[in-house]
């Protein structure tokens, strides 16, 4: 559980098979979009544009799709046992025997097929092994050795050959190891078997933290088995997202062509046939994925860790299970989305004293909250081909972890080649019997479309209904524009990107336009309009235009308050347009504006009638549907609606938080140290270089929050919270530069957590 930096992570990638090409790694760009960077477009002799890779591609995928619908016809399935075991082992382990562990369960559910163990912190996680190889490979092997003599040990097998299991493959990454067994009489069936690693730890790149994972085709159905180690500390929930992303999105199989297509008949690897479309596959290309390892997520900070050893030594699971990092950011959609977990019915699994099965509270430790850091999860493209037959931990002490394992059963492909041959035959007959007839054509319900008016941190999507109205097949993709390289603004999105239709066939592609705060900056200033025009190629045939057009209803998110003062009237009557404003507000004088924006004097005003005595005021989240109604009439100058005072605070630190330029600039960060002696100096020329309406702002929210605080017995709010609030929303630039180190990124903003501090407890500003 060591601590590592989780800015400017760039996973890095090694393969056991073959080294990655250039070209193909970059086939695939965001939003599954193809890219034929082996072969560009070209034109032909009667002036028409073609790219025959992407034609290939496009191809494949419906070919996919047509035989994933008819795979039932040559397709029986077979029932199979998967074991997933996960320990992070401290860098201990002898001889002690891992029977209970990895045998635990056979009286009850039998000796499962296939056997999945993940190590993490073999060695340990010291500089020297991290930057060498050091003891890995040694310690991969003591380790691989004692798994198979305990799957292969006489009071399992009882001497019979066909209750053995072979080793199928091993990866390990530093601390990291997985390794996978099968039983004997299924290692005929078992084929494609492809390892990976990643690293995500220091700078990024360094095997401290990330992942091995081997995947393998059993009978017909690809699996993927991923072991992971992501980033430490309680509240460093986004450093583990992040991993959790690399991992994800870096994990590359170099499998070959005639494996790909081999899947493909077999009706597997959706996403492949969707997006990528080269030689490699990715982790959600597999009909089933186990997620493993330990995972690091911990009991939420809200609880305190006093509390969480009371309840993990009592067995009280359900007030820690609700407040379980991996649960909130599964729920709210930032990692492990899709992924499924079985129910936490056992204890957390760290962090116990080594050789005992106490939690580790001795004087001369750091005390620290139990968690569930050891987790095994699971991602099926056909979510009833997996049962969890259980989930627990088992009881050895060596380590400060406990060892974590699960039981399932999974339901594989067994393809009939016969059958499958002639769905296939079928297939490729239509498909060619409609390729052969003539060119293609399409036709699309309207071109022009009008998003009419659009708002703020709103999504707002139509619909293009395209038809093959021709006599053979219609392969459509959205191109960019001439010198151009994205298919369309920033603020734009479209879904799909590509497609295959044949004849009287009909699709719909989705373009959703969202305002985000940097669109909204854009849009205020003038530098940007809610217009696009949008190329759709139709391959062997035309291009299509299609325009798209929208109305932005103007919000005080995303302005400067410099702007804001000007205005006395609601935003949303200001117009976008310069001219039409200074034919408005002719008259407009910057030593007439207000003091602070009249929208944040108005939110504060009703936070104050609403009480600063409410509990985890600023802490707890307000509901979305009374923010974005805040909103509305900060623009519009309606009276407030009945809303909560939780939605009120959240609605303030957004609303600062999504101001254009922040508050605080970044050339207002402390550069040195900050102690006693000099804390004083600092302030005051913190707020000698404030510009004017800053300042005054400035000035009135830590007015308000010094109120707030002196309420602190009912809202529970501490002025280090406070100070933490602030720099979120005030100074919310302070991310360092391109050339600026993490560490001295970090120490600048720590130092202006000092500063917030100080104004906030000291008796005069």
């Amino acid at each position: 559980n060591n601590n590592n930096s989780n800015n400017n992570r760039r996973a890095s990638t090694t393969t056991t098979t073959t080294t990655a090409k250039n070209a193909s790694a970059s086939n695939q760009s965001a939003g599954g979009i193809i890219v034929a960077n082996r072969a560009a477009d070209e034109e032909t002799e009667d002036g028409r544009i073609r790219n025959r890779e992407a034609s290939t591609k496009i191809r494949d995928a419906w070919i996919y799709r047509q035989i994933r619908a008819r795979q039932d016809e040559f397709t029986q399935y077979k029932q199979g046992r998967v074991f997933v075991g996960t320990w992070n082992v401290n860098a201990k382990g002898k001889d002690e025997s891992l029977s209970a562990w990895l045998c635990a369960d056979w009286h009850k559910h039998g000796p499962p097929d296939i056997v999945v163990v993940g190590l993490q912190e073999m060695v340990d996680l010291n500089a020297m092994n991290v930057a060498v190889e050091g003891k890995s490979q040694a310690r991969s092997a003591f380790w691989v050795d004692r798994i198979r003599g305990t799957l292969n040990g006489r009071q399992n097998t009882l001497g019979d050959p066909m209750r053995t299991y072979a080793e199928l493959g091993t990866k390990y990454l530093v601390g990291l190891l997985v390794c996978v067994f099968v039983k004997a009489p299924h290692r005929p069936r078992v084929k494609h078997v492809h390892t990976n690693s990643v690293g995500v730890g220091v700078m990024g790149v360094m095997g401290n933290k990330g992942g091995v994972s081997i995947r393998l085709q059993f009978y017909d159905s690809t699996l993927c088995f991923v072991c992971t180690h992501l980033a430490a500390h309680r509240e460093n929930v986004a450093g583990r997202n992040a991993d959790f992303a690399n991992v994800f999105n870096k994990t590359s199989f170099e499998i070959g062509t005639d494996a790909v297509q081999e899947v493909i008949r077999l009706g597997s690897m959706s996403q492949w046939a969707m997006g990528s479309g080269t030689d490699a596959v990715g982790v959600p290309d597999h009909d089933l994925v186990f997620w493993f390892g330990d995972l690091n997520y911990r009991v939420d900070e809200s609880i305190p860790t006093e509390r969480v050893l009371e309840l993990s030594k009592a067995n009280l699971l359900d007030e820690l299970i609700e407040h379980d990092q991996l649960n909130i950011e599964r729920a709210a959609g930032r990692a492990f989305q899709d992924f499924e977990e079985g129910p936490l019915a056992f204890r957390p699994t760290y962090k116990y004293q080594p050789g005992t099965d106490l939690y580790e509270e001795r004087p001369d430790k750091k005390l620290r909250a139990p968690a569930w850091c050891d987790r095994i999860l699971w991602l099926a493209q056909e979510p009833g081909h997996v049962a969890q037959l259980n989930y627990s931990r088992s009881e050895l002490v060596i380590s400060d972890h406990m060892p974590v394992m699960s039981t399932f059963l999974v339901t594989v492909k067994d393809v009939i080649l016969a059958k499958r041959e002639g769905v296939y035959k079928e297939v490729m007959q239509m498909l060619d019997a409609y390729e052969n007839n003539s060119l293609p054509m399409v036709s699309l319900d309207r071109i022009n479309l009008d998003f009419g008016e659009v708002r703020y941190d709103q999504r707002v999507t139509l619909p293009i209904v395209i038809t093959n109205t021709g006599q053979v097949v219609a392969q459509f993709r959205l191109v960019p524009k001439v010198d151009e390289v994205e298919l369309c603004k920033p603020w734009l999105t479209v879904a799909p990107t590509y497609g295959m239709l044949i004849p009287g066939e009909r699709t719909e592609i989705e373009l959703t336009i969202a305002i985000d705060n940097a669109t909204a900056h854009r849009l205020n200033t003038g530098r940007e309009t809610l217009e696009d025009i949008l190329i759709l190629r139709l391959e062997n045939g035309r291009d299509y235009y299609i325009s798209v057009t929208g109305r932005y209803a103007r919000s005080c998110f995303g302005m400067s308050v410099d702007e804001l003062v000007l205005y006395t009237a609601p935003l949303r009557e200001v117009p976008l347009d310069p001219i039409l404003r200074a034919e408005k507000y002719d008259d407009l004088d910057s030593r007439a504006a207000m003091c602070v924006p009249k929208e944040l004097w108005r939110i504060v005003d009703a936070i104050y009638e609403r009480g600063l005595d409410e509990r985890d005021l600023f802490t707890a989240l307000g509901d979305p549907d009374e923010v974005y109604r805040i909103r509305e009439c900060l623009d519009t100058g309606a009276a407030f609606e009945d809303v909560g005072v939780h939605s009120m605070a959240e609605a303030l630190t957004s609303f600062l938080g999504n101001l254009s330029s922040p508050v605080v600039p970044v050339s207002l960060f402390p550069t040195l140290d900050i102690d006693a002696q000099n804390i004083q100096m600092f302030t005051r020329k913190f707020l000698e270089d404030m510009l004017p309406v800053p300042y005054n702002v400035f000035i009135y929210i830590i007015s308000f929050f010094r109120e707030v605080l002196t309420h602190r017995q009912k809202n529970r709010l501490s002025p280090a919270k406070v100070a933490r609030i602030l720099c979120n929303c005030l100074v919310w630039s302070a991310q360092g530069n391109g050339e600026e180190s993490a560490s001295s990124s970090n120490q600048r903003r720590g130092n202006m957590q000092q500063l917030m501090l100080h104004f906030l407890e000291t008796n005069s500003i």
